[in-house]
């Protein structure tokens, strides 16, 4: 093992000159290494574990935690602010070399901090949240796992260990969603995350065996410093590629249907998912290749079009749904639309959508978290039309849900208004007409957030009660569970502001300097306003139209709210197009197989012993049967000559 650290200038596509690493940032390997020891102890002591396993899995993620803040303040000390560290050999054919190395920088800790810090959280309120459950050890192993996938995928030093962990957080999420395999709903949720992800994930490694094939390596430095030899072509084809495999991890259009039905999961798995991990692996990836996607304004046409289209199309979605979770699904696809419109307009909105990711990873968990707790006082109900009136019994779940739905929405002050708006004016700020296109789908995902978060918050812990019948004393959640949430909270609350005056200049040895945005065709002080008058009028709205509850049953509604519910047809969509052709494809190559391929066969194996069968008749063990044989034999011989001799076969 070797460590090595960054002397570099801050331009991200430069090659790196490396001096020996400080003995103790060398280390950061454990980073990955603790929480995979403990899944694996987990795992491998099985029922012996089952006492204390989940505060293994707990201390394995606050310990990584307390590195993590340690290697941090070690790397701002660096002039250039990166580390690396060699651990083994992993793929060595000739002059193909990639290595089994890890990254340290500005961009790969401050997603260690979110991952193991906000994980942790996470992991001590599914103490109490799995308290009652018999696979709770089993589920704490699988959550270590995730982490540690998580964390290899953001600190690999290549594009191949980014994909090692990419696959491990595949892995990972589908156990996890499908942790309730016994039941079929969370089975097949489980299957469609895995098979989905796979999609994604073709795109991705085509991608590096394309730059295999063009470069020869994939390297960062190496495929980052070697961009502006390429064609324009076969850079617009890697980061299509790449972008395929950001939309699977990312829940993006065109891959967007698996997310909402990984809610099938423990509450907590969704929190982790939906806040600090697996949805944030695209936002990553693309950030992370930043020069790739910067040589190619198609490209990044792109990428600003999948994030418009798929804001837009979790907040009308999210607008029509009335289990909690699923609304909260709906709002991180909708949330890590805005993440993508930030990467995909370049510069200075890269690191725009990584203070943004930051910001969601406290109010999503939040979230998600609250949604829990709500669930575990109302007997598992999810339905918020049955819910109403929960403030009173709720009173620390109903504050810092609050205040999680302010920061969501982007009311000043909380985090959300500090890191959404920006990536708004940045939209503003594009060049030509599509600023004007991108910026209003932007501020319409604002207006649309508002309400239909406004609606969950009002229905869910306002208005009259609406319980069924075996809820009886709705109650507030242990300590246990609560006190993450309050601590969740302060980040809804100030997390924002924080990093809004800091994390763009750290991150710009990886992603850059900002140069700045043409003019915009909106002043910053405008879209401001805007925003803000928006999401008034949409909680607003939504406050008018549900203070007083809605009605207990779905109702006959027009073609918009029920191509909403229906998640605009997007698994009807599937279905007709890749699903019922694949499954006709499979039935018809099953019956060539069995009729075409295996009838010759057997038909073939048939005739052979068939004719075997009768001509074995011919042999009966009797002489006089052998010598009526030979004497008709010779008798045909010898009329044969004779007929040849008289010319009657001339």
């Amino acid at each position: 093992m070797h460590a090595k650290l960054s002397n570099a200038s801050a331009v991200p596509a430069l090659a790196a000159d490396y001096a020996a690493a400080d003995g103790f940032l060398s280390t950061f390997w454990l980073l990955v290494a603790i929480p995979l020891a403990s899944a694996a102890i987990l795992l491998l002591l099985g029922k012996r574990a089952d006492k204390w396993g989940h505060w293994l899995g707990v201390g394995s993620i606050a310990v990584t935690f307390v590195l993590g803040l340690t290697y941090f303040f070690q790397l701002r000390g660096l002039d250039n602010k990166s580390a690396e560290v060699t651990l083994f050999d992993f793929i060595s054919v000739g002059s193909f070399h990639v290595d089994f190395g890890l990254l340290f920088d500005p961009l790969s800790a401050v997603f260690v901090l979110l991952i193991t810090g906000v994980g942790a959280l996470i992991h001590l309120y599914a103490v109490g949240y799995m308290e009652h459950d018999p696979g709770r050890r089993r589920f704490f192993a699988y959550f270590n796992l995730f982490a540690a996938a998580m964390l290899l995928l953001v600190l690999g030093n290549n594009f191949v260990m980014l994909f090692f962990g990419w696959e491990g957080v595949g892995l990972a999420s589908y156990l996890l969603i499908a942790f309730w395999y016994d039941r079929p709903a969370a089975a097949t949720a489980g299957k469609k995350a895995f098979l989905m992800n796979r999609v994604g994930d073709a795109g991705f490694v085509i991608a590096i065996f394309l730059m295999f094939q063009q470069l020869g390596t994939a390297n960062y430095d190496d495929v980052f410093n070697s961009v502006g030899a390429l064609s324009s072509g076969v850079v617009l084809a890697m980061g299509l590629l790449l972008l395929l495999g950001a939309t699977g991890k990312s829940g993006q259009f065109p891959l967007q249907a698996w997310l909402p039905d990984a809610m099938e999961g423990p509450t907590p798995v969704s929190a982790l998912i939906h806040a600090a991990t697996m949805v944030t692996a695209g936002v990553y990836l693309i950030a992370r290749s930043n020069p790739i996607f910067s040589a190619n304004e198609t490209l990044q046409t792109v990428v600003v079009s999948v994030g418009a289209l798929t804001l837009l199309i979790g907040c009308i979605i999210g607008c029509a749904k009335d289990d909690i979770k699923r609304v909260l699904a709906w709002s991180t696809v909708s949330q890590i639309g805005y993440m993508f419109l930030g990467v995909g307009l370049g510069g200075g909105a890269y690191a725009l959508a990584i203070i943004h990711l930051l910001a969601h990873g406290f109010f999503k968990a939040g979230l998600f978290l609250g949604a829990g707790s709500v669930m575990h006082g109302m007997n598992e109900q999810t339905d918020i039309r049955r819910f109403g009136g929960l403030w009173r019994y709720m009173r620390i779940t109903w504050a810092t849900f609050g205040l999680a739905w302010l920061a969501i929405i982007g009311l000043p002050p909380l985090s959300g208004y500090f890191s959404k708006e920006p990536i708004i004016a940045a939209a503003f700020a594009r060049e030509g007409w599509t600023a004007w296109l991108f910026g209003m789908a932007a501020l319409l995902g604002a207006a649309l957030t508002a309400f239909y978060m406004t609606r969950l918050f009002v229905l869910t812990f306002h208005g009259p009660k609406r319980w069924t019948e075996d809820i009886k004393h709705p109650h507030e959640s242990p300590a246990i569970m609560t006190v993450p949430l309050v601590l969740l909270a302060v980040g809804s609350v100030a997390a924002g502001w924080l990093m809004s005056t800091s994390v763009a200049d750290w991150l710009t040895p990886v992603l850059g300097a900002d140069e700045g945005h043409h003019e915009a065709v909106l002043s910053h002080g405008a879209v401001t306003a805007l925003s803000i008058v928006v999401t008034v009028l949409g909680a607003g709205l939504a406050y008018a139209l549900f203070r007083n509850g809605t009605a207990l049953q779905e109702q006959p509604a027009g073609p918009v709210v029920m191509a909403a519910r229906r998640n605009l047809y997007a698994d009807v969509f599937n279905e007709a197009v890749f699903e019922k052709p694949g499954i006709f494809l499979t039935r018809a190559l099953v019956f060539l197989d069995n009729r075409g391929i295996d009838g010759l066969v057997n038909g073939l194996a048939a005739a052979v012993g068939g004719g075997s069968g009768r001509l074995r008749r011919l042999q009966t063990g009797f002489v006089r049967s052998y010598a009526m044989s030979m004497l008709t034999g010779a008798l045909l011989v010898v009329a044969a000559f004779l007929a040849l001799q008289l010319g009657w076969l001339a």
